[in-house]
């Protein structure tokens, strides 16, 4: 018994379950990838729109407060825009 699954049991099987393993193993292979690809976070882009509306944000908020007048609001916030 041990001899048959040792020589491949016959013409086609050491073959094929050496193929499986391969594929098995570049199959989980794949799956990693994929996940650290998905956890890996926002594109760049979405990270910048956010980082521009959380300046955006603050910049509203000192006005608010009266840190800063008007003026100062409107040429920040174009800075910003721009």
């Amino acid at each position: 018994m041990w001899g048959y699954m040792m020589d491949g049991g016959g013409r086609w099987g050491g073959g094929m379950f050496m193929f499986s393993h391969i594929l098995w193993w570049v199959f989980v292979l794949i799956c990693i990838v994929a996940l650290v690809r998905w956890m890996g976070g926002k594109k760049s882009n979405e990270i910048n729109f956010k980082t521009e509306d959380n300046a955006l944000g603050i910049l509203r908020e000192r006005y608010a407060r009266g840190e800063i007048d008007k003026t100062e609001f409107e040429a920040r916030k174009r800075d910003l825009q721009n």
